[in-house]
């Protein structure tokens, strides 16, 4: 008997770790996907590319993939971790699983594309090292829908609609603005306080550099300004627009009169674009711009800054801000005369990333943590006060051992 009751318990612990590792992965997985749901699109348009299908889906699907994608990946790994719906969620854990792990092993194969983006750019693997993470992570899967009931919950049956709810809604918040702003969490190497002069200068001398790719050339001569702009002492304003025809001209008045106090203060201001002449003459035509344009990969350009338009400010090189083109710089008529020194844009002010996770924490995971201490609370005084009828545990106390239904129900 003693025997057995070790099996027991070895089995449980097995079965929770495999629970806590899939729920970390799932839970990071769908929230830096959430927090960068352009990135994420980008990544599926690269899937559907490489699989001769780009054609297949119009932006608006494929974003809308982004979003539910990012949003039912960290749904799983929140609910796994609170044991929430055990059989379900461990057998659609494990259908992901089955799912990506072959696709992964064709990606590892054939290279389609660099990376399969499953951490977005936050943790960039291998092809081959996302397969064999794919491996483990089934494996988890299997012993964990293998044996569900064998999870401990954080929360109780009657109180796990308030997680499922919230999750739902916080994740979908996180995606819908970051699309109306910028990521919250910038990963890539043209995030706030960047130099890229630096980085630049190293990929010139022959260094390995993620900006191998940068350039930026005048449309009007092919003049290579890049170091230019990138050396330039003063400010530099970059109007990233990777493509003109799909770019967001309801701010156009306001991109205009930042233009206008660049001149003034002698600043430098180019609108940086991939697209084609004649979609720069209907921009100028539609929006009234005087400012110059040069040509600039229209990957790079997406990878610089998630908006399109948006707005890059360079001082000596350095990345100052990044403004989505819903929340431009509006520097009021009374600051006209002002140099960007002297301005609140013209300095460093993105919050460190320290703060912003411990502004997630409490705006997410202290509620929860709060909820579960409550619950178990809650859960173990009524256990106390029913322990006169023999029940072992909180919710046990709740269960009949003589009603099919209730026992239904604790299986769930």
């Amino acid at each position: 008997m003693e025997f057995k009751l070790d099996k027991k318990v070895a089995m449980g612990a097995v079965v929770n770790i495999c629970r806590l590792v899939l729920a970390v992965v799932f839970i990071l997985s769908g929230f830096v996907k959430a927090v960068d749901p352009l990135g994420t699109q980008y990544k599926i348009d690269d899937y559907l590319e490489a699989m001769g299908m780009a054609e297949m889906l119009p932006s608006m699907v494929t974003l809308a993939l982004s979003v539910a994608q990012s949003a039912f990946e960290f749904c799983l790994g929140i609910f796994m971790l609170f044991a929430i719906r055990r059989r379900l969620t461990s057998r659609l854990v494990l259908i992901v699983m089955l799912l990506m792990t072959p696709l992964t092993l064709w990606l590892a194969l054939t290279n389609p594309i660099s990376d399969c983006g499953c951490f977005g750019d936050a943790l960039v693997l291998t092809n081959w090292q996302t397969f064999w993470k794919n491996v483990v992570l089934l494996v988890m899967a299997i012993v964990v829908a293998w044996k569900p009931l064998k999870m401990f919950r954080f929360v109780s049956r009657t109180n796990q609609w308030i997680v499922i709810n919230y999750t739902v809604l916080f994740v979908l918040a996180v995606s819908l603005w970051s699309l109306y702003d910028l990521p919250q969490f910038d990963f890539r190497p043209y995030r706030i306080g960047t130099d890229l002069a630096q980085g630049w200068q190293k990929m010139m001398d022959g260094e390995e550099s993620p900006y191998a790719d940068l350039f930026i050339e005048k449309v009007d001569n092919h003049e290579d300004i890049t170091e230019q702009v990138l050396t330039d002492e003063s400010y530099n304003f970059l109007l990233v627009a990777p493509y003109l025809d799909h770019a967001d001209d309801s701010r156009f008045d306001l991109i205009n009169e930042l233009y206008e106090y660049a001149q003034d203060h002698q600043y430098g201001f180019y609108c940086l674009t991939s697209s084609l002449q004649e979609s720069i003459d209907r921009w100028r035509d539609m929006t009234g711009a005087e400012y110059p344009f040069c040509f600039t990969d229209g990957t790079l350009l997406k990878t610089v800054v998630r908006s399109n338009p948006g707005l890059v400010l360079l001082k000596q090189g350095v990345v100052i801000g990044k403004w989505s083109h819903n929340r431009l710089p509006n520097i009021e008529p009374a600051q006209q005369s002002l140099p960007l020194e002297q301005l609140p844009i013209g300095s460093i002010n993105a919050d460190s990333t320290a703060t912003k996770i411990v502004r997630l924490m409490l705006w997410f995971a202290l509620p929860l943590a709060l909820l579960s201490i409550a619950d178990r609370t809650w859960m173990w005084t009524r256990w106390l006060r029913r322990r006169k009828h023999g029940s072992s545990s909180p919710e046990q106390s709740q269960q009949d051992p003589n009603n099919p239904n209730q026992i239904k129900q604790q299986e769930k």
